[in-house]
């Protein structure tokens, strides 16, 4: 094992026990949760709620999502005993984990394991939602998640069928983490190989000349490759797309599907196509000419709606065979020449079939790039206790933190992260936290880190075309006091005698949003400029908003709940409603020191 891989998996151990330390968890819990952040942020998984769960009967999981829009249920297992150096994991260790998920899946569904298990617990929601919606999943994702490193590379898990179910495999060891976290953007390449997936090619021809020109091709890809893609892939295909799908609720998402349903063999000649890029891609003679076989690093830059309807058609009973549908596609090959500039040039030219600003999801928009500017440039005061003043390291794109300490040297590193603790780092999906459960439905902040980014995102590039001078150094403190109250609720709830584990985020959003709540029927807002200069707050304080966190358990929790899996009730808009009534009552019980960090709305920014 080369030293590169023994300090990241120190570095990886280092930040688990910190949050661990921070969280009052479980030194397994803070391992899955700082593993899922990393695979959320990468668009591997939605999501993760955890679920501890052992039974050598009838198996074992400990964590999972939901995702009812593209039917898909993610398990996940972990391998953690917290070693303190790197130690190999061989092929029956990794058969015996998807054993174990299997038999708890199985028993899930099959035998309702729900009746031998206590109602509150969460493995009871989890085996009773298993089998109430096994019609609703259509697709298994399990997971391997390990703080050890596989002792071959050549290990293969291939899809197969579970129970009626088409079931896939995944494994992420440290050496899988390694690669994520030292690529050049922080992400894993997506490698198609249409002939092992799909068995046929792509036809193309050749759409280049010169020494100077970027090899290129025309090609015609048949609905169920783009379909089968989307599947495999998901938002990982989109990662240079300026937009994200927008369910159907478009009327460029409506025509394409009424397309799908209803005049298949138009499609061709009504869609506009899709513009893709890879840094690598094979081609081989077939039956009518040219074939692509292989696109290394495949990336979607225009047309992520229609590569997106095209999946969500083929879900709907009387589909037509998307193998007869035709989308033209052009295919840049990039390979390391400028790739970043020139993948957003082409997806800012090309994407002109929506009115909507081209930079929705880009990391170089003018907000982040300000953004990232403050975090490097404004000292944090001190804090309480604290002897020297710090800044807040904000990640405009994935891996940046990491990144800037890739060539320091170890006493470099020492004051790196002196000057910017890696309890102060926040990311992009994480500043739309902070910012959504005060200025926006809390709703929102419960659909999944992407989902609730694209609402931050669309509004902020409005704020930002109509009114850039509200963005000033007092935007930024505000942040960055939301951001420490919005952590030190999250370490509150880990220690509250009433939490059970689990659904944490879904309580940390709307116990902040109850907050807001209640300050504004008083005219109050967050005193954020304390909070700026504390860079805390107080036990009375927090023990105010664990008053308000109890009463947004209670109705997560209710029995009454329209929706069993409490992570999706909490995607509701009726959760509020239930939830509202409750605050005045509350409100009343709320400590004194707790409106301490409150101040009139008009002297709140002051």
């Amino acid at each position: 094992m080369d030293n590169t891989l023994e300090n990241y998996f120190h570095d990886f151990r280092q930040n688990v026990l910190l949050r661990a330390d921070i969280d009052s968890n479980y030194k397994r819990a803070a391992f899955l949760d700082y593993a899922a952040d990393k695979l959320v942020q990468g668009d591997f998984i939605a999501g993760m709620e955890h679920c501890y769960y052992r039974k050598s009967g009838s198996g074992s999981v400990d964590g999972f999502f939901l995702d009812q829009d593209h039917g898909q249920l993610d398990l996940v297992i972990v391998d953690h005993n917290d070693n303190e150096g790197l130690q190999p994991i061989h092929k029956q260790s990794v058969d015996a984990a998807f054993k174990k998920l299997r038999k708890f899946y199985v028993s899930c569904r099959n035998k309702a394991l729900y009746r031998q298990l206590e109602e509150s617990s969460d493995a009871y929601r989890l085996a009773k939602g298993i089998h109430d919606l096994q019609n609703e999943v259509s697709k298994v994702r399990m997971t391997l998640i390990s703080e050890r490193k596989l002792s071959t590379r050549k290990l293969r898990l291939e899809k197969h069928d579970l129970e009626g179910n088409r079931a896939s495999y995944a494994i992420w060891d440290m050496s899988r983490f390694h690669r994520l976290d030292s690529s050049r953007d922080g992400r894993e390449e997506v490698d198609v190989d249409l002939h092992r997936m799909f068995r046929k090619g792509i036809p193309c021809l050749q759409a280049y000349v010169g020494a100077k020109a970027f090899p290129s091709y025309l090609g015609v890809v048949s609905g169920d490759i783009l379909a089968g893609l989307y599947d495999e892939y998901g938002a990982r295909l989109l990662e240079q797309n300026v937009r994200c799908f927008l369910q159907a609720r478009g009327n460029v998402n409506r025509g394409i599907r009424r397309t799908i349903m209803e005049e298949p063999e138009m499609f061709f000649a009504y869609n506009n196509g899709i513009t893709a890029t890879a840094r690598r891609v094979s081609t081989e003679s077939g039956r009518s000419g040219s074939e692509i076989t292989r696109m290394v690093d495949f990336q979607i830059v225009n047309g992520g709606q229609t590569t997106a309807s095209l999946f969500h058609a083929s879900r709907i009973g009387g589909a037509p065979d998307l193998s007869r549908i035709f989308v033209q596609m052009k295919l840049s090959v990039l390979e390391d020449r400028d790739s970043d500039e020139i993948v957003s040039n082409i997806s800012e030219y090309a994407n002109t079939q929506n009115k909507v600003n081209l930079a929705d999801l880009k990391s170089n928009h003018p907000f982040q790039t300000w953004m990232e500017g403050c975090s490097r440039g404004y000292w944090a005061p001190a804090a309480v206790d604290a002897l020297r003043e710090t800044k807040w390291f904000y990640e405009r794109s994935r891996g940046q933190y990491l990144d800037a300490q890739s060539t320091m040297t170890q006493g470099q590193k020492t004051k790196f992260t002196a000057e910017y603790p890696r309890a102060q780092k926040f990311t992009k999906t994480d500043l739309a936290k902070f910012e959504n459960v005060w200025d926006e439905e809390p709703y929102w902040v419960n659909m999944g880190a992407q989902k609730n980014f694209l609402q931050y995102a669309q509004r902020i590039n409005h704020v930002w075309a109509e009114a850039r001078e509200t963005f000033d150094e007092c935007y930024y403190r505000r942040v960055v006091a939301r951001a420490i109250v919005f952590r030190a609720t999250e370490k509150l709830i880990s220690r509250q005698p009433w939490y059970e584990g689990g659904y944490r985020a879904n309580i940390v959003a709307y116990t902040l949003s109850a907050a807001n709540e209640v300050s504004r029927t008083r005219n109050l807002a967050l005193d954020f400029v304390r909070i700026w200069k504390e860079q805390s707050v107080s036990t009375e304080f927090l023990a105010g908003l664990a008053v308000l966190a109890k009463c947004a358990f209670d109705v997560l929790h209710a029995e009454d709940r329209p929706v069993m899996n409490p992570s999706e009730w909490a995607k509701k808009p009726e959760f509020w409603t239930r939830l509202a009534p409750r605050l005045p009552a509350a409100a009343e019980r709320l400590p004194s020191g707790f409106w301490d960090y409150f101040a009139q709305a008009n002297q709140a920014a002051a």
